[in-house]
């Protein structure tokens, strides 16, 4: 039966007060209390980290409940075990017995397990005439049962950590989700609005995320990724009552011009014909081009083609076509193709396109015919390069990147 008089460790090993205070905290266990040992060992595996123990000592602790011959701890039952440590360490998979030994010290450190040493310092247990034990010695298991309610109390805890942590996540995936979707549906639909400014303060918040954050780190970062949200919500509405006052289908954009005095489409002559094309040409029908994307996200997504601006940077749409210009010839475009592209989709957005192009090199034969066959699709209104600027920023990993 289990005794309820202090004891002291064997040999060398000293007596804290966290000891005493664990033994005295035994002698106020109930005498008819009893708690079922595994549902309090998977309570202490979720309490873990508040109770400041290893996986490795909650191994050993398992290996001395496994030689509990009870399913209840209880002090009916007496609540030494006594295994050696050659047991521990068949029951551990092999575990060294200088391993064994220190998370055994750890377990009596937090105060899970008390050491209840015989006079020369082995585990045994004395039985009476009749087998039953009179008196073991070993490690008791007696704090287990005097710390249940603390112990489930932080396993409830840590669920619920784990629970809102969890939920935080969520909401900072769809929140991701639903501003970058957002973005690209404005920029598409041509909002007016400094889109680009937005997308870089969104990439920032996105990258403030550690890949292992915890719920007060994710807090913050998930107010303002909201607010932003909710900022481009209201723009995008007002743009849209604005459309419905005005009864105008064109209102977000198609009547805003792109124009550049300084910008000449192309260096070359504009009108050279490719061997086998027919000279005489159908007159193509107006076509406005689309409004541009901003210089930032461009460049952003197609970050190669900065290496062909002056000093290989670029930092205005002026530098970005010129750059377009030297791509066009290396990639082997006509002058007519390009002079094409940029009628149709305005000499940024075709500066734009060859970015794209360059960026998507190796998954494209013919730099030339590919661009011939955007400018067509372009007219027919098939072709929008919102998404292409949008699929190679998430390839980039800028958009949606992952977090925790």
């Amino acid at each position: 039966m289990e005794t309820t008089r202090v004891t002291t460790p064997f040999g060398r090993r000293p007596l804290t007060l966290g000891m005493l205070a664990s033994q005295m905290m035994v002698g106020e266990i109930e005498h008819d209390r009893s708690i079922e040992k595994w549902k309090l060992f998977r309570a202490l595996c979720e309490a873990k980290p508040l109770l400041g123990v290893s996986d490795r000592a909650l191994a050993v602790l398992n290996a001395l409940l496994s030689f509990y011959p009870h399913s209840h701890l209880s002090t009916e039952n007496g609540l030494v075990v006594f295994p050696s440590n050659t047991q521990l360490s068949l029951r551990t998979h092999g575990m060294a017995e200088t391993t064994l030994r220190r998370h055994l010290a750890a377990l009596v450190e937090t105060g899970l397990l008390i050491r209840k040493d015989s006079p020369n310092g082995k585990r045994y247990a004395r039985k009476d005439r009749a087998g039953e034990i009179n008196e073991a010695f070993g490690f008791s298991l007696a704090p287990l049962v005097a710390r249940a309610g603390e112990i489930e109390g932080l396993a409830a805890q840590v669920v619920a950590e784990r629970l809102h942590l969890q939920q935080m996540r969520e909401r900072m995936t769809l929140c991701r989700r639903d501003i970058a979707k957002l973005i690209e549906t404005a920029v598409e639909e041509g909002v007016s609005g400094n889109w680009g400014q937005i997308y870089l303060q969104f990439r920032g918040l996105v990258a403030a995320v550690p890949r292992v954050a915890s719920a007060a780190i994710l807090a913050p970062v998930l107010d303002e990724m909201e607010m932003l949200r909710e900022e481009i919500v209201n723009c995008l509405e007002m743009q849209m009552k604005m459309q419905k006052s005005d009864g105008n289908d064109g209102h977000f954009g198609r009547h805003i011009q792109n124009s550049n005095p300084d910008f000449i489409p192309e260096l070359e002559p504009a009108h050279e014909k490719e061997p086998g094309e027919n000279p005489v040409e159908e007159p193509r029908r107006r076509f406005e081009p689309p409004k541009a994307f901003p210089l930032g996200m461009v460049l952003t997504a197609c970050p190669e083609i900065s290496a062909y601006g002056p000093g290989g940077a670029i930092s205005s749409w002026r530098e970005m076509m010129t750059a377009a210009v030297v791509l066009r010839s290396m990639l082997g475009v006509s002058p007519s193709a390009y002079q094409q592209a940029c009628e149709v989709l305005g000499p940024e957005n075709a500066a734009a396109v060859m970015a794209c192009i360059l960026e998507r090199g190796g998954q494209i034969n013919s730099a030339g015919g590919y661009l011939r066959d955007l400018t067509r699709r372009a007219e027919r209104g098939e072709f929008s390069l919102g998404p292409m600027i949008m699929a190679l920023l998430r390839a980039n990993g800028h958009a949606l990147g992952k977090v925790g």
